[in-house]
């Protein structure tokens, strides 16, 4: 039996990207995309991987109803239509920002406050990496921030294995490509403007320091830098732990956290071009690369991970949590290794 699903948002980059798996998935179904711009077009007409699906974009009022439904909206959005949407089907997979955090509070410091608090406790973070037993029979899933995704990946072990326990100091680079902007990213996503750049558009007080803050306990010094690529996040993680750690260690916690995971890969100063987690590699794909490398002279642990921003961190993640919420197989959907040799992700 197939779960019907439909896209809210679905002429956005991530809306495409959550159309292209559901389409090739093979336990849902998807029924319905809306868009009020692109309202009775095909989607094939915004999408051009998509143009053998046989399916029109409708308009978001008008919600079929169906068993999962995902929602790839503006922050803003779901919280304003969350109980049309509940109304609408059985679960709901949100992959804006607006029922990630658990309290009104974080909602009031991070962004412009909630309009729907008392759902907060309620709503799952999607991560299955970090939350796999919270998502079966979960009715309310949010998908995590693409550049908090990328650090919890890298950083995760560290914890796990005792090396950090959230009184340390931390300082994360993150770099992104254009695609984080959304289809209406506007100049700053242009590609004149873009082109050959590596430019600070976060230095300091990025929206998704709050999730890496709620998953560790810990602060951060994040900075984000937009880059010259269309795919992809790539986080560097400085940390510098109160306790002399060796390499042992560190492959000792990563692989203890990372050996059983089907999406997440260890890339720790290999042979070859692709010594480190490179965006590059994983591109269209639900994978994550992480690594590391030990500087003792600077008593510092250097982590590196990197992911496809649209994929692990968003749809890729939305269906992988939606896949354990409904007791499919985990990697049902998800199963694109990528390509090499490839053009820029």
């Amino acid at each position: 039996m197939s779960y019907t699903t439909s896209v809210v948002g679905a002429s956005g980059f991530t809306g495409g990207e959550l159309l292209r798996l559901l389409a090739g998935h093979p336990e849902f179904e998807v029924t319905q995309a809306t868009s009020r711009e692109y309202a009775n077009r095909t989607v094939g007409s915004v999408h051009p991987n998509l143009r053998d699906l046989d399916l029109r974009f409708s308009e978001p009022a008008d919600l079929d109803g169906v068993d999962v439904l995902f929602a790839a909206t503006p922050h803003g959005v779901s919280m304003e239509h969350i109980d049309a949407f509940r109304e609408a089907a059985d679960t709901v997979v949100d992959l804006s920002a607006d029922f990630r955090l658990s309290s009104e509070a974080e909602y009031d410091e991070w962004y412009d406050g909630h309009s729907q608090p008392e759902l907060l406790d309620e709503s799952v973070y999607a991560l299955p990496e970090r939350n796999r037993e919270e998502l079966p029979g979960a009715s309310l899933i949010a998908a995590g921030g693409c550049n908090a995704t990328a650090t919890i990946l890298g950083l995760a072990p560290l914890f796990d294995g005792g090396i950090l326990d959230g009184d340390e100091r931390i300082v994360v680079d993150v770099k992104v490509g254009s695609s984080e902007g959304g289809a209406g990213g506007g100049a700053a996503s242009s590609h004149p403007e873009r082109s050959g750049v590596v430019r600070p558009y976060a230095p300091t007080g990025h929206r998704h320091e709050a999730e890496i803050e709620a998953e560790f306990g810990c602060e951060t010094a994040f900075s984000a830098h937009a880059v010259d690529m269309v795919r992809g996040a790539s986080a560097t993680c400085h940390v510098f732990p109160d306790e002399p750690v060796t390499s042992g260690d560190l492959w000792g916690a990563f692989r203890e956290t990372y050996d059983d995971e089907p999406f997440v890969r260890l890339v720790a100063g290999g042979s070859g071009v692709y010594r480190y987690p490179e965006p590059k590699a994983v591109a269209g794909t639900n994978h994550a690369e992480v690594g590391f490398e030990l500087d003792p002279g600077n008593e510092r642990i250097v982590v590196f991970s990197a992911i496809d921003n649209m994929m692990k961190g968003s749809a890729g993640q939305a269906v992988h949590a939606a896949n354990i919420a409904h007791g499919f197989e985990e990697t049902a959907g998800l199963d694109f290794q990528g390509l090499h040799p490839v053009g820029a992700p």
